[in-house]
C-alpha cells in the first residue's frame, strides 16, 4: 500500500468571550458556595453550579486536527483534550482550489457565503483556504496545514493547490 498520509493540529486561541464565560462561571460558583451556608436549598444550587462548571469548563478548550489520507481531508474538533468529533470530511474531487488566505487565486470565490473556520485564530499564522462543493452551495474552509500536509495534498492534487 502506497498511501499518502499527513496530519496537523492547532490549538484554538482563547477569545475574549471564552475568557469572559469562564470568569462568569467561576464567579457564580464562588457566590453560590458562599451563599450555601445560609440553607440547604442554596447548598443544592451550589452543588448544581459546581457540577455544571466541571462539565462545561473543559469544553471551552478546543483544538482542531486535520488528517489527510489519499485525497480525503478530515477536520476533527477535540474538546477538553478528550472528546473528538469529525466536523467536516471533504474529498479533493469536490475541491475547486486550495490557496493561502489573501491569494489572488481566491478572488473569484469572494461571494462564497458558507465559511468554516478551523484555524487557531492567531494573527501571525499562515492560513490556507479551501473552496469546495458543499451540500447546497460552495463552502470556504479556513485552516492551518503544515508544510508536510501541503506537500502531500500537492502530490495527489497538484492542479488544485496554489501556493502563492
Amino acid at each position: 500500500m502506497n498511501e499518502i498520509y499527513a496530519e496537523a493540529g492547532v490549538k484554538k486561541e482563547k477569545s475574549a468571550s471564552v475568557v469572559t464565560i469562564r470568569l462568569i462561571m467561576l464567579f457564580i460558583v464562588v457566590i453560590s458556595v458562599a451563599l450555601s451556608f445560609i440553607n440547604t436549598i442554596a447548598l443544592m444550587v451550589a452543588v448544581i453550579f459546581i457540577a455544571l462548571t466541571i462539565y462545561f469548563y473543559p469544553k471551552l478548550n478546543v483544538e482542531y486536527e486535520y488528517i489527510y489520507c489519499d485525497g480525503q481531508l478530515d477536520f476533527d474538533k477535540i474538546m477538553g483534550n478528550s472528546r473528538r468529533k469529525t466536523i467536516v470530511r471533504i474529498d479533493f474531487e469536490q475541491v475547486d482550489i486550495m490557496a493561502p488566505e489573501g491569494s489572488h487565486a481566491l478572488d473569484n470565490y469572494n461571494n462564497v457565503k458558507t465559511v468554516k473556520d478551523f484555524s487557531s485564530g492567531r494573527k501571525d499564522a499562515k492560513r490556507y483556504v479551501i473552496i469546495a462543493k458543499g451540500e447546497a452551495d460552495k463552502i470556504r474552509i479556513i485552516f492551518e496545514p503544515n508544510t508536510n500536509m501541503i506537500n502531500c495534498i500537492k502530490t495527489k492534487n497538484h492542479r488544485k493547490v496554489n501556493e502563492y
